[in-house]
């Protein structure tokens, strides 16, 4: 496994989680980590998978309107990781979220949000 993502779990509405994505390698699919834009992903049951968050190798980040002040999405290039920072979540969060980079994908993890 190449992305390895963690950090989900059952929260209520209003709470707060931080989800990582860990490299196991500087090498991603080939490509140098640090080089790579990453993005995270959710996919709801009976729904399409979304894009959430993106940041690129200038760390210049981009959001779905349905997070944009809610989500944070940052970095670490020498850990190799991409996290997401989501705050006042909502039942309507409750998905599983992917991190997606240098053309892999991780194995996904789950955020439930009770209301």
């Amino acid at each position: 496994v190449q992305l390895q993502a963690s950090g989900g779990g059952l929260v209520q509405a209003g709470g707060s989680l931080r989800l990582s994505c860990a490299a196991s390698g500087m090498i991603l699919g080939g490509k140098i980590f640090s080089y790579e834009a990453m993005d995270w992903y959710r996919q709801a049951p009976g729904k399409q998978r979304e894009l959430v968050a993106s940041i690129n190798s200038d760390y210049v980040t981009t959001y779905a309107d349905s997070v944009k002040g809610r989500f944070t999405i940052s970095r670490d290039n020498a850990k190799k990781t991409v996290y997401l920072r989501m705050n006042n979540l909502k039942p309507s969060d409750t998905a599983v979220y992917y991190c997606y980079g240098g053309d892999i994908w991780g194995q996904g993890t789950l955020v439930t949000v009770s209301s």
